[in-house]
């Protein structure tokens, strides 16, 4: 087992403190099953001979007492092992999170989207069951079992040990056959889910393009397909399940035929009352009970152990090669006020090495020398592949660079990267919105705005009508901005970072969604709206004269510099 799983199985388990409770609880609870079929076969077989009431007292007081024992301690067994499992969890689920930030959003690229939250939801749930089903009921069993065995080994040692030898054969052979049924299956379920989460939310995502190339029906087959694997392996795995259910019920039999062939010369000989014979011949009934959880157990860790490995491996634990990384002690940010200054020299820039026997992309950016004067507005332009794109994230640090990046005179490299973005905001091609209404989308910049506040930057980027007409900030915007339009969609994302207030804005592609008639409209407005902001504009086209301060034109392996836009 690699040792990232290995290390995510231990993570799994709660600490010392939050398991000892279930564990003990499972033990009693486990013990009281046992303990209440002694007594009852002992009250039964007891009865039969009419013996004074006062006789049969202590059975009596005993199966009321293990009977109510057996559910309390079930019930304090599951409280507080799923206390302490939700918990871990919690924590699981964070360290997740933790991971993904520093490598976000460019060193998850390669990562399908619906995996990665099937990573992040399902198979994080499935370690559950790494404490419940395999840790607190292994060892609960097996404490109990060894009670039980010695407790029957007290009354007659052959019988302990012909119960002792069916258990080691039954459990030993329950599980190879169920190791041999159900392995395959156990393997490859908690992928499938990932795979299948993943194509139905790519199908659901790209739905308008299947259906107008008329591919749809294509995609819900091989959704389908996907869907009749994983069927396939849940019942493969049930049938297992149920297959070492009614193995260690046969179990349970052959030990009571082999305690009562080990018992009954005992009996014959008198050294053993009728009473005790009983409780020889149905104690391992409720002993096969008991060990019934370790074949359970078996099939959990093998699933837990597939979910763990993904959980694992779902964000990378070393930061790929491009992604920058944060100083062991960062530099102090320049002061945001009056805006900073930009300067790059020989820049050179590459996307990241995601996976690590892969040879290093070839840079992007090759050389790149630029300065930004505070309050400059600069048109980037440039082909496909020239390194327009790369050039943003560099400026906001998601790619790490070569060469010198200094914003307000100190070393991009010697920041946190955190600080870097509260200087530099970046306004995507497709900029990301909630499927929340307006003034959630706009909150999250700053959470302390008011509603006029909103009002305010939202009328600045020419949305006060439009948003009138919707019927104000409670207006949705659906799933990654479905129900507004691309030019709409540019300027909310525009007034979430004028929000924000960054010093300088990068506005990558800002019309590429937008009819061309109307690009250049949408330009003015944005550009207005900047204010006295830098801002780098980046586009494969020009922008109307009079917008910009100076035109950059990038080609692959050659920057060519205008002073005046052309």
């Amino acid at each position: 087992m690699p040792d990232r799983t290995r290390a995510m199985l231990r993570r799994a388990v709660p600490r010392f403190c939050r398991l000892l409770p279930a564990v003990l609880a499972g033990i009693a609870s486990g013990g009281s099953s046992v303990a209440l079929l002694a007594c009852s076969a002992w009250l039964i077989a007891r009865a039969a001979e009419q013996p004074p009431v006062l006789y049969l007292s202590l059975g009596i007081v005993g199966v009321r007492a293990f009977a109510l024992g057996r559910a309390v301690f079930r019930y304090l067994e599951r409280l507080s092992g799923h206390d302490g499992s939700f918990r871990q969890l919690a924590e699981i689920r964070a360290g997740v999170f933790e991971r993904m930030l520093p490598v976000a959003p460019d060193g998850l690229a390669a990562s399908r989207r619906g995996d990665l939250l099937a990573r992040f939801v399902g198979d994080v749930d499935e370690l559950q069951n790494v404490p419940l089903r395999v840790v607190q009921p292994v060892v609960s069993a097996l404490i109990v079992l060894a009670l039980s065995v010695a407790g029957v080994a007290l009354l007659a040692p052959a019988s302990a040990t012909a119960v002792f030898g069916c258990l080691v054969a039954g459990v030993g052979g329950t599980l190879l056959v169920q190791r041999w049924a159900a392995v395959r299956a156990e393997r490859t379920l908690a992928p499938l889910r990932g795979q299948l989460q993943a194509a139905v939310v790519e199908h659901v995502q790209a739905l308008d393009v299947l259906v107008a190339f008329d591919a749809a029906a294509a995609g819900r087959r091989s959704i389908e397909v996907i869907g009749t694997r994983l069927a396939r392996a849940t019942r493969a795995r049930a049938a297992a399940t149920g297959a070492a259910s009614a193995a260690m019920t046969a179990v349970g039999g052959f030990a009571v035929a082999a305690s009562l062939a080990a018992s009954a010369p005992l009996l014959e000989a008198g050294r053993i009352d009728g009473p005790t014979f009983a409780v020889l011949c149905l104690v391992p009934l409720a002993i096969a009970e008991v060990a019934a959880a370790l074949p359970l157990a078996a099939s959990a860790l093998r699933l837990a152990r597939s979910s763990a490995e993904r959980v694992a491996h779902a964000v990378p634990f070393a930061i790929p090669d491009g992604i920058p990384r944060v100083p062991a002690t960062p530099a102090d940010p320049p002061d945001a006020s009056p805006t900073p200054a930009i300067t790059l020299r020989g820049i050179r820039a590459h996307w990241p090495r995601l996976d690590e026997h892969a040879e290093a992309p070839p840079a992007v950016l090759a050389g790149l020398d630029l300065d930004l004067a505070p309050g400059e507005r600069v048109l980037v332009r440039g082909g496909s592949g020239a390194g327009k794109t790369t050039l943003a994230h560099v400026l906001v640090r998601f790619l790490d660079y070569e060469g010198s990046y200094r914003l307000g005179g100190v070393e991009a490299s010697t920041l946190d990267p955190r600080d870097v973005r509260r200087l530099v905001g970046l306004v995507e091609q497709r900029p990301w919105l909630f499927d929340e209404d307006v003034r959630q989308n706009l909150l999250f910049a700053r959470d302390t705005a008011t509603d006029d506040e909103l009002l305010d930057v939202l009328g600045r980027v020419g949305l006060r009508d439009w948003l009138e007409a919707r019927g104000g900030l409670g207006a949705r915007v659906g799933e990654r901005g479905a129900l507004v339009s691309g030019g709409q969609a540019q300027r909310i994302a525009l007034a979430r970072a004028m929000l924000a207030d960054f010093p300088v804005l990068v506005l990558d592609e800002p019309t590429a969604n937008v009819d061309a008639d109307r690009a250049d409209a949408l330009l003015r407005d944005l550009l207005a709206a900047a204010g006295g902001r830098t801002v780098v504009l980046i586009a494969h086209t020009g922008a109307p004269e009079g917008l910009v301060d100076r035109v950059v034109t990038l080609e692959p392996g050659l920057v060519v510099a205008a002073a005046q836009p052309d």
